[in-house]
């Protein structure tokens, strides 16, 4: 037991993205709620996306924590995501539409940041600010999520709690949008915005969400005290941290196992066990250098067999994720940020079939082998990957459920893969559906 924890306490595990995102993280987190009393996300916004497939349907979550699908586990938004009223309400709803109980379970931090539709506008006119000067788009979904953290960090973001004073709001309301219009009138020639429709909006959706808000860290701190389990749910990945990622080329928030402890308001002594998930192969969506990328237009070629065998698309905006060969050295990069106790690699069936299966292992840059990502992006641009190529398999790994059953080429990838990051591999997922799984080592036993 970690110091800092009581006797009978619980055993709390992160997860985490250790790509640029898309790892199936969802899945994971799903399966293993079995196990948990509580599933925490400390993060982004509703511009992550975690689709699950259970008994053969798909759910996409996007604020709420995966474990809504899972009958009486605690799910609890933490005070490092900003959250947009309108759209929490409407996930609610759809959650409840399949018959899901949500509200009674669901804590929502009153110290998250508001996005408002301000945000949303100025993220989106920034976008076709940077396409229309050529200085190139960075990606973004376009829903407000930098331009609400950059408020937060300003220290002039309207927060969860702001909706329970309605004059206090309404006042702070005032002088924000002022701000903001100045930019969208004038810097970004885009529409200002009006006053009170936001106001009205705003203020309705305070009062629907009112019994949701919580002190989520010291609910957190309670129920593990109490003996629950407890899980926390990375969005986007590491390499999209706006600190350790490919930086511009980035997501707005620290998407690394670290920011756990600050963005739900646990101590950081009471993460026990880092999970990292990882594609077999790697991918990703929007701008920015990617060593190992693949031609995914090329019929014939394994650029679009990952893309169309691996349905390689967003599950928040629907485009077509870039796709390439595994990169170990950006893999051990991410191993070594987050602290990863072990990893779960995903989607290991879409390799199916390949007569050979290439692993980026090192880079070639300026003269110099590299064994790990650089730190900048331009940097990363520049390099040339250096592979191993290793046999592929014929055998279907779809579904299997024990290590013994993966063909033998397939053991030795990953062996090789574990060997290359030096980190055990503790989790295999071969399909889509929970049960789809191969344990080694129990995040919560081990």
């Amino acid at each position: 037991m970690q110091s800092g924890s009581k006797r009978g306490a619980g055993r709390n595990v992160v997860v985490v993205g250790t790509q640029w995102g898309d790892e199936g993280k969802g899945k994971i987190v799903d399966w293993l709620t079995d196990h948990a009393q509580g599933v925490v996300r400390f993060q982004g916004g509703h511009n992550a996306g975690h689709t699950l497939v259970i008994g053969g349907r798909k759910t996409a979550l996007q604020l709420i924590p995966s474990g809504v699908m899972r009958e009486g586990v605690g799910c609890y938004i933490g005070n490092g995501v900003v959250v947009d009223p309108a759209h929490l309400l409407a996930e609610i709803e759809r959650i409840e539409g399949l018959g899901i109980d949500v509200r009674s379970r669901l804590y929502l931090s009153e110290a998250c940041p508001l996005i408002l539709p301000f945000h949303v506008e100025i993220d989106r006119a920034r976008e076709a600010l940077r396409e229309a000067s050529g200085s190139g788009r960075i990606g973004t979904t376009g829903k407000g999520i930098g331009p609400a953290y950059e408020d937060k960090v300003a220290r002039r973001a309207l927060r969860v709690q702001d909706l329970k004073h309605p004059q206090r709001f309404e006042s702070r309301l005032r002088a924000l949008l002022e701000l903001h219009n100045a930019e969208l009138a004038g810097v970004l020639r885009a529409q200002a915005l009006a006053f009170e429709p936001i106001l009205d909006a705003a203020l309705r959706a305070g009062e629907r969400l009112r019994p949701l808000m919580a002190d989520v860290g010291y609910r957190l701190y309670n129920a593990h005290a109490a003996g629950a389990n407890l899980l926390f749910e990375g969005a986007q990945g590491t390499l999209l941290d706006v600190d350790h990622g490919t930086y511009p080329y980035v997501t707005s928030s620290n998407c690394v196992a670290g920011n756990a402890a600050a963005g739900s308001g646990l101590g950081p002594g009471l993460l026990h066990y880092i999970l990292g998930i990882t594609k077999a192969y790697t991918t990703r969506v929007g701008g920015g250098p990617f060593p190992t990328e693949l031609d995914i237009e090329r019929p014939g070629g394994v650029g679009h067999h990952l893309s169309s065998v691996g349905q390689e698309r967003g599950t928040v905006t629907g485009r077509a994720r870039r796709c390439g060969w595994l990169d170990a050295a950006a893999l051990k990069r991410a191993i070594i940020i987050n602290g990863v106790s072990g990893l779960c690699i995903t989607k290991l069936d879409v390799l199916d079939g390949l007569p050979e299966i290439r692993i980026g292992v090192g880079y070639r840059l300026d003269g110099r082998t590299l064994d790990v990502l650089p730190l900048d992006a331009d940097d990363v641009a520049r390099c040339e990957p250096i592979y191993e190529t290793l046999p592929g398999w014929s055998e279907s790994t779809a579904g299997l459920t024990n290590w013994e059953q993966l063909p033998a080429a397939a053991r030795r990838y990953l062996e090789r893969m574990q060997a290359l990051i030096g980190a055990p591999i503790d989790m295999v997922s071969t399909g889509p559906d929970r049960v789809h799984t191969i344990l080694l080592r129990h995040p919560f036993r081990a």
